[in-house]
């Protein structure tokens, strides 16, 4: 009974010490590198890594493309080694203990690295899933990954609770209050934590908000983005007394707030304040045609700042909100979301005009964007031809008229080409005159030195007789 006991007690203090840390760096490096069993603890953690890494290796290689869940297939591959790892470092960890009879300092210590990273990668995941995808690259990931595992060398050799108390020591005053570092940081990264948490939710809750089409789509932005706002006020206030950071410290926030929204941020505020006007009158809304400041596009999307033009050979403009407010923006879909086009043909003079006029109008009505009834009309009697127009409205503009135009165009031209309607060409009638009706310039030349030289022979004899 006595030795079931010790050996339940041996066990579970086993187990306990899993994540514990007294002594833990001084008995490790005392014992590991001055007895020969030392070195077989490192050798045996060596070779249950290498053993983990191989089957971790295996298992996301042959078995998770088999699996089809778009969730479960990226967490499976974040946590398989870490999870392997805490597998074999417990087996082995249990399997040393009850072999040599003593506790493995190599393996306890493979375990906690192993938990530590488990915990990191699962923070990082959730750091994904919370954040937008550019906020959190490879870069940054692996960054915060480093800050960790630093964290993790201080915390297991006893250096955190020195840095902890150094940081606890440097105080300063806000206010009426006193923080210290420590503190602050503590606050900042619970305030980092709750900003990532309610954006995630407010995105969650705009998604959603954006899929109610009973809701103008002007009233479900307006909403999304108020919802985020409150949530990202909400966390803050939520976090700061998590640390001990009395709420009263904002004040002094607020009022340097309130100098910057003076002096520097004052434009910043002013966009903020016409995105919201904008979308509350609904002067703008998604996929409208807008003109500003010569440049044309398509509203593609309306941020707390800027609204995003793209026009339709692809390049984008970011426009302030206050623009939008202040100066004159034309919206060719503030009525109505067609746009009117028109493309200009010119046919023969001797061209039956009532049958070419049905074709413009039948080969612009046979476009599935095009809306019903377009019509033809004639517009001009030209020195080549006879100008005709055929005018109609577009359903999707935001989809480009190259490709229609070109469509009815076409159209156009084999319709005239099967009813032998003449497309007119620029003609020139030029006449040629005979030599002797039309002199050369060197007659003309010869011409005139003859005529110079009569009137100086003639007026030689003039002064002769004078004399």
């Amino acid at each position: 009974m006595t030795t079931e006991q010790s050996l339940s007690e041996k066990l579970s203090e086993t187990l306990a010490y899993l994540f514990a840390r007294d002594e833990f760096t001084a008995t490790l490096l005392g014992r590991s590198f001055t007895q020969m069993i030392g070195w077989a603890e490192l050798a045996l953690v060596l070779a249950l890594a290498m053993l983990a890494w191989l089957a971790a290796h295996f298992i996301t290689r042959k078995q998770l493309p088999k699996i089809q869940s778009v969730w479960l297939k990226p967490l499976l591959l974040r946590v398989m080694l870490p999870l392997l790892l805490t597998v074999f470092g417990t087996v082995g960890l249990l399997g040393w203990w009850a072999t040599v009879g003593v506790d493995s300092l190599w393996l306890r210590l493979m375990v906690f690295a192993a938990n530590w990273m488990l915990a990191i990668r699962l923070i990082l995941g959730g750091l994904h899933f919370l954040l937008p995808e550019k906020w959190l690259n490879h870069k940054r990931e692996s960054f915060l990954a480093t800050l960790l595992w630093v964290y993790f060398l201080f915390w297991v050799s006893g250096i955190d609770d020195l840095l902890i108390g150094m940081l606890r020591g440097i105080q300063f005053a806000v206010g009426k209050s006193t923080l210290n570092v420590w503190t602050l940081l503590t606050g900042l990264l619970w305030v980092g934590l709750m900003l990532a948490a309610m954006m995630s939710l407010g995105r969650w809750l705009g998604k959603q908000l954006m899929q109610t089409d009973s809701l103008d789509i002007n009233l479900r932005i307006v909403l999304s983005k108020i919802i985020q706002a409150a949530l990202l006020i909400l966390s803050v206030l939520i976090a700061l007394p998590l640390v001990g950071i009395d709420l009263t410290v904002l004040s002094v926030f607020g009022g340097a707030l309130g100098v910057g929204l003076g002096f520097g941020l004052q434009k910043i505020a002013s966009n903020y304040v016409s995105g919201f006007i904008i979308l509350a009158d609904r002067s703008i809304r998604p996929n409208d045609r807008l003109t500003v400041n010569g440049f044309t596009g398509y509203v593609t999307a309306i941020n707390a700042r800027f609204v995003v033009l793209r026009s339709a050979s692809g390049p984008e403009a970011l426009i302030p909100n206050e623009t939008f407010v202040t100066s004159t923006v034309i919206n060719e879909s503030y009525t109505g979301k067609s746009l009117y086009q028109s493309l200009d043909v010119q046919v023969a003079y001797h061209t039956d005009l009532t049958k070419a006029l049905r074709i413009l109008q039948e080969a612009a009505a046979a476009q599935e964007r095009v809306e019903k009834e377009p019509k033809a009309f004639l517009t001009n009697f030209g020195e080549n031809g006879i100008d005709l127009r055929v005018g109609f409205w577009v359903k999707d503009p935001e989809n480009g008229f190259a490709g229609l135009n070109s469509a009815i165009l076409l159209a156009i031209w084999q319709r005239f080409n099967e009813e032998g309607i003449d497309f007119p060409f620029p003609q020139r009638e030029i006449r040629i005159l005979p030599d002797e009706q039309n002199p050369s310039d060197l007659a003309l030349l010869k011409a005139q030195i003859h005529a110079k030289h009569s009137q100086t022979v003639g007026k030689e004899f003039d002064d002769d007789d004078e004399q």
